[in-house]
C-alpha cells in the first residue's frame, strides 16, 4: 500500500514537471548534457584542443541551421498561418452571406477589415447585408457587391474604383468622397444617398436611382447615364462633362444644376429648356 502511494505521488510530480515545458525541456538538457559531457571526458582530458576544434565546427554547424532553416521555416509557419486566417475570413463572410441580421452585417464589416489589413481587397460581397455599417476609408477595389445591401451606410472615402455594384442598394447611404472611378453601377439604388464631391468618373451608371440625392461637386465626367433617375437631385458644381447617354429630360427633374459642368450640346439646350435650374 505504502509502494502504491509512494508510485502515485510520483507520477503526480511528473505529470506536474510535463504540464511546465520550460521546466521540462531545462531538466532534460542537464540530464543529457551529464550523460554526453561524462561519455566526452576522456576526449578532454586526452586531446582537449583536437576535440575543441570539433565541438567549434559542429557550433558552427548549428549556427547555420538556424540561421537558413530555423528561419526558414518560421517564415512558412507564418506565412501558412496567414494564408489560413485569410481563408477563415472569406468563409466567414460566406457563411453570413444572404443572412439579414445586424450581427451578419457587422461581422462582415469585421471581416473585410481584416482582410484589408491583409492587403487584400478584392472581396465577394455579392448579396451581403451591410445596411447601418460603418465602411468608411475601406478599399474594396475590385470587389464584387452585386445586388448588397448596403442601406444607411457609411461610406466616406471609401474606394469603390472597379467596383461592380450592380443592383446594389446604397438608399440613404453617405458616400461622400468615396472613389467609384470605372465602377459597374448599373441598376443601383443612391435615393437620398449622399454623394457630395465623390469621384464617379468613367462609371456605368445606366438606369441608376439618384432620386433626392446630393451630388454636390460630384466628378461624374464621362459615365455612363444611359436612363439614370436625376429627381429632385442637387446637381451643384457636379461635373458631366462627357457623360454618355444624358439626355435634357433626365435633367428636367433634378432640384438644381447651378454651376454644374456640362459639354456645350446639352449645356445650351438647357439654358433654353430649363434655365431656372443653372440660376441660383
Amino acid at each position: 500500500m505504502l509502494l502504491k502511494n509512494q508510485f502515485r505521488r510520483l507520477k503526480e510530480q511528473v505529470n506536474l514537471i510535463l504540464e511546465k515545458p520550460i521546466l521540462t525541456s531545462s531538466i532534460v538538457l542537464a540530464l543529457l548534457s551529464v550523460v554526453v559531457l561524462g561519455f566526452s571526458m576522456q576526449y578532454y582530458l586526452a586531446d582537449f584542443s583536437s576535440f575543441f576544434a570539433q565541438v567549434m565546427a559542429e557550433a558552427h554547424g548549428m549556427l547555420f541551421d538556424i540561421a537558413v532553416i530555423g528561419i526558414l521555416i518560421f517564415w512558412l509557419n507564418k506565412s501558412g498561418e496567414m494564408r489560413q486566417r485569410i481563408r477563415t475570413y472569406k468563409d466567414e463572410i460566406d457563411d453570413f452571406r444572404l443572412w439579414e441580421s445586424e450581427e451578419a452585417a457587422f461581422r462582415t464589416v469585421g471581416n473585410i477589415k481584416r482582410l484589408n489589413r491583409h492587403n487584400i481587397n478584392e472581396i465577394n460581397l455579392v448579396n451581403c447585408h451591410l445596411a447601418r455599417t460603418n465602411l468608411n476609408y475601406v478599399n474594396l477595389s475590385g470587389s464584387n457587391l452585386n445586388s448588397a445591401d448596403i442601406t444607411n451606410a457609411f461610406l466616406i472615402e471609401t474606394n469603390l474604383e472597379n467596383t461592380r455594384l450592380n443592383q446594389t442598394n446604397l438608399e440613404n447611404s453617405n458616400l461622400n468622397q468615396a472613389i467609384l472611378k470605372s465602377a459597374y453601377a448599373s441598376g443601383a439604388n443612391f435615393k437620398d444617398a449622399y454623394l457630395i464631391k465623390a469621384q464617379l468618373e468613367n462609371a456605368f451608371l445606366i438606369k441608376s436611382n439618384f432620386k433626392n440625392a446630393f451630388l454636390m461637386e460630384a466628378n461624374l465626367r464621362n459615365c455612363y447615364l444611359t436612363g439614370a433617375d436625376f429627381e429632385n437631385a442637387s446637381l451643384y458644381k457636379a461635373d458631366l462633362r462627357g457623360a454618355k447617354g444624358l439626355t435634357i429630360e433626365q435633367l428636367t427633374k433634378a432640384k438644381t444644376l447651378y454651376l454644374a459642368q456640362f459639354d456645350d450640346e446639352i449645356l445650351n439646350q438647357i439654358k433654353t429648356n430649363i434655365p431656372e435650374l443653372v440660376g441660383k
